[in-house]
Order: structure tokens, then sequence, then C-alpha cells
């Protein structure tokens, strides 16, 4: 008689998503597809701005917790892992879903960025992300599983992404030394590369309309992808089904980035 396998699932596990802006933002995918699964979650805000936009979509997947999280605010980011040690006692996986730049140095060339600039958003982008992965570690004692969200401009220039892709570059080095670390405790670390899409960060960018019509048209999919997709195949990464899976930079963009 063949042993039937486990469905991929998430119950009983809880995992922290940071990043929500609204319902169109990539953290807010995967945090319905964790859900869908059986995670119970813990949801961050940016500011007292934002939690008005944060706040129904934190009900809509029942979060035991709703913390804020500005990362350039001292302390912030220690009281909201403080506060899950202190509701869970644990974590099971977590979603780091947060970039930022200056705009003037996001809008100009790379060779003319600002120190100040550059190193913030190396702190904000990749630092943080790492910082992360310290405070999760003594509370994922059953192992566990790290996102961050990347894309394709780490590997290529992609006009107009600018100073954003070493900072994205710097993440996805980083993903591969915390999976290489922390693989020993059973923590898989990701990072995950969507194709375009329409989110309130890329809409800063120039001629994206034009970016999205030619991702469109190259892909061998022959689609863009949305934010269901990267949270379902995120939210897999997180089941014990993906255990073994560790290390990686995941691009969800329908083939995009393999055509030259």
């Amino acid at each position: 008689m063949v042993t039937p396998l486990v469905l991929p699932s998430l119950e009983g596990k809880r995992g922290l998503v940071t990043g929500i802006a609204n319902d169109q933002s990539i953290a807010w995918g995967c945090a319905r597809a964790f859900r869908s699964l059986g995670a119970e979650l813990a949801v961050t805000y940016l500011n007292d701005k934002a939690r008005p936009y944060v706040e129904p979509l934190a009900a809509e997947v029942e979060a035991s917790l709703l913390l804020p999280l500005d990362l350039r605010v001292e302390g912030q980011l220690e009281a909201v892992f403080a506060a899950l040690e202190e509701r869970w006692g644990k974590l099971d996986f977590l979603l780091h879903s947060i970039a930022f730049a200056p705009r003037d140095d996001l809008q100009g060339r790379v060779t003319d960025c600002s120190r100040d600039g550059f190193l913030q958003a190396m702190d904000i982008s990749c630092w943080s992300f790492i910082r992360m992965a310290k405070l999760a570690e003594p509370l994922m004692r059953d192992g566990g599983a790290l996102f961050c969200m990347s894309y394709y401009g780490a590997s290529m220039v992609v006009e107009h992404y600018n100073m954003m892709g070493p900072v994205k570059a710097a993440l996805e080095s980083a993903t591969r030394y915390l999976a290489t670390e922390l693989g020993p405790q059973g923590i898989r670390v990701h990072a995950i590369s969507p194709g375009p899409l329409k989110t309130r960060a890329a809409s800063g960018l120039p001629d994206f309309d034009a970016l999205l019509a030619r991702a469109e048209a190259k892909a061998p999919a022959r689609a863009l992808v949305s934010i269901e997709d990267v949270g379902l195949a995120t939210a897999y990464l997180a089941t014990d089904a993906a255990r073994l899976i560790t290390g990686q930079t995941l691009y969800i963009d329908g083939g995009y980035h393999i055509v030259d």
C-alpha cells in the first residue's frame, strides 16, 4: 500500500508579514496565501498614516497581532520581535517585503548617487533583512523560513531601476549566506523575485507601463504575474513540503528572466 503524501499546509504555523501598504501590495498577496494554507499571522504597518489601509486587511486574514514597523525608527524592529515572543514564543516564517531609496538618488544614475542615500537604501532594503534573521533565529527553534523580495534588476541592468539594482544584488547575496549559516538549524532562506506588476512602489518608476508591456510580450508564458501568483508560490516554500529547498532566488515572472 502506498503511503499517502501529506499535502502542503501551514496549519499550526505562525508567521510575520511586513510591508503591506494596501491591497495591491505583494506582501498582501503573500499574507492571503499564508492564511489560506492555515497559518496564523502577525502583520505590520508603517505608521499612523498607513494604518487605516492595513488594518482592514489584517482583519481579513484574522491577524493575531497588528504592529507598527518603521525601520527608520530606532528599536521598533526589536519591539516587533519582543511582541512575537510574548504572544507566541515561537515563529515559523517571516516575509520581509520592504525597500526604500531616497527619490533623488533612485531617479538618478548610480554613478551620481549620494553616500547617504546609498547607505539608507542598503540599511532599509538589505541590512534590515539580516537583522530580522538575527532576531528570528532564537524563535525558530523548530526550523522555519525567511523570505525577502528582490527583482530582476539585481542581476541585469533594468532602465530606471538605478541604485536599487546594486542594493537588491546585495540582498540576494545575503540570502545565500543566511541560508548557509542558518541551514543547520532547519531555517531556510529565499529571495522572491516577481516579474513587474503594478504596486504603489513600482508606480514611481518612469515608463513603467512600457516595462509591463515589454515583459508580457517577451515572457514565455505571455502573461504578467499577479500578487496572487507570488503569494501562492511563496506560501508553498513556507510549508514543510519545501523543507529541503533553500538559498534560492525564485523568479515568478512567467519565464521573463530567461529571455534576452
